[in-house]
């Protein structure tokens, strides 16, 4: 006899978790096709206010959720994404749905393959309901430099959701897909996790492939997970983490079943506490809510805090800035209006086509990058300013080798403040690149990274606690965050 289905209101998908969404299918509660269908719907009666998504994939999603019912129908076990409905950012190509990377220069590139990202999670019977709202080619902290419009805070619309994967995130807090994908170059999956009071998980460079993904900085760029609970993000990125032979820089590294490991118990972990973190910048709301929770790692989940220093710390923006311009404007250079993309018309030679397509197709940010990054490799200049940031990015990385000889895993606000106003940094760069203080340093060294909620402001913002591990050693962050959501959830 089938079970009694179930009918999906807005607060249930709210709600809904992957293992909820996926039992729910595969206990024929709901069909796949409805459960998509619902959340399609949701997205066109709420998107309008918060604008996380650019393009919408619902022949593909329906198709996808149609092969998990025929599935679900024979009685078989379904793989462990059946029917999940997921939201992917949008600098992640896919085959046959438009893909931007937010900016107007690719406006009208169609892709004829996958991310390898995307395709694990189809693989695993995932529905992709679309394409997420991003700072243009990821070059962002607040999601306002996208060329389709800006994206709106779901907790307050009058504030940022955080960048560059503040479509993503936005779209995971306000129920309008279940998870999604974002990317990370200096904390943009972290940081718009924490402004949007969800889950974000950043990998260890080399865990998850980049094949597909839309170069911004080659050596800084990360795939991961956003979600609402860490057991989801365990989840997604046991899935899409591993070795890809199209991609040279993903590792041969053993993939744990990260959802069994989140279970162990976190007694007599050693957490650092790095004094770097809690100084000038910080709002004290922010401290005091990252302190708190850091006391409950203590006293609730047994953890041994203890000081530890990175002294370099001073000097991360300035070299992640110099490193990650340089590197985008190496990859930038492809966008010339001659092999696909934006191309502009009325120029006389190739060179005047070059300029007009390039002036017209990227947006402010992207042009003040390159200019910066031109400059920082240009002769005479290599030295003393691209050379000099790689060599501080060698004594970030021997800052955290010392301090993970003393502790399991280190933790720290993930950004300084709450989210701000909508265009409240937008004529100060420097004030938005000091948005990523507390994130960038991880991309620089590599390591892994995850923001989990730990309270909100007397204003109702959220604020997020970020738990950062050594090289591929996910499993240990993964399970802190979890102790502290647990913790937290039972105070």
């Amino acid at each position: 006899m089938r079970p009694e289905k179930i009918t999906l209101n807005y607060l249930d998908l709210n709600l809904l978790t992957i293992e909820s969404a996926r039992n729910a299918v595969q206990e024929r509660q709901i069909t796949a096709t409805a459960l998509a269908e619902s959340f399609f719907r949701k997205i066109q009666s709420e998107d309008g206010n918060i604008h996380a998504y650019l393009e919408l994939s619902k022949d593909r999603a329906l198709a996808q959720a149609a092969r998990m019912d025929a599935l679900a129908d024979k009685g078989e076990l379904l793989p462990p994404l059946a029917g999940v409905p997921l939201a992917i950012k949008d600098v992640m190509v896919t085959r046959g749905v438009r893909t931007t990377a937010g900016s107007k220069i690719l406006s009208n590139f169609v892709p004829a393959y996958d991310c390898t990202a995307v395709a694990r999670l189809e693989q695993a019977g995932a529905v992709l309901l679309g394409k997420t709202n991003c700072d243009e080619f990821a070059m962002g902290s607040s999601n306002e430099n996208s060329a389709f419009g800006t994206v709106c805070n779901p907790r307050d619309l009058s504030r940022v959701p955080g960048g560059s994967s503040g479509g993503s995130a936005a779209a995971v807090a306000a129920g309008n897909a279940v998870a999604a994908l974002g990317s990370d170059t200096g904390g943009s999956i972290r940081q718009p996790a924490a402004f949007c009071g969800v889950v974000g998980l950043m990998p260890t460079y080399g865990r998850v492939s980049r094949y597909g993904l839309i170069a911004f900085a080659s050596s800084l760029d990360h795939i991961g997970p956003i979600t609402r609970t860490v057991k989801d993000a365990a989840l997604l990125l046991r899935i899409i983490a591993g070795r890809d032979v199209m991609d040279s820089t993903s590792a041969e590294v053993p993939v744990s079943d990260y959802t069994q490991e989140i279970g162990r118990p976190v007694k007599g972990l050693r957490l650092g506490v790095p004094r770097e973190y809690f100084g000038e910048g910080l709002d004290p709301e922010v401290g005091a809510l990252v302190q708190t929770a850091i006391q409950s790692l203590a006293q609730k989940c047994g953890c041994e805090i203890v000081p530890v220093s990175l002294p370099h710390t001073e000097y991360a923006i300035p070299a992640y800035y110099l490193i990650a311009t340089a590197e985008a404007s190496s990859n930038l250079a492809r966008y010339d209006g001659v092999r696909y993309g934006f191309r502009a018309a009325e120029a006389g030679t190739l060179a005047e086509m070059y300029r007009r397509t390039r002036d017209q197709g990227f947006g402010a940010e992207v042009k003040r990058r390159i200019m910066l990054g031109t400059y920082a490799l240009s002769a005479g200049y290599y030295d003393a300013y691209y050379l000099k940031a790689q060599k501080v990015r060698t004594l970030l990385a021997r800052d955290f080798d010392q301090a993970f000889q003393n502790v399991d895993a280190i933790v720290t606000p993930t950004s300084p403040t709450p989210a701000f106003k909508l265009g409240e940094k937008a004529d100060d760069p420097l004030a938005m690149y000091l948005a990523d203080i507390f994130t960038v340093v991880a991309d620089l060294v590599g390591i892994p990274g995850i923001s989990v909620p730990c309270g909100q402001s007397r204003e109702g913002l959220p604020v997020g606690l970020q738990v950062l591990g050594k090289h591929f050693d996910e499993g240990t962050i993964l399970r802190v965050a979890h102790a502290y959501e647990h913790a937290r959830a039972a105070s």
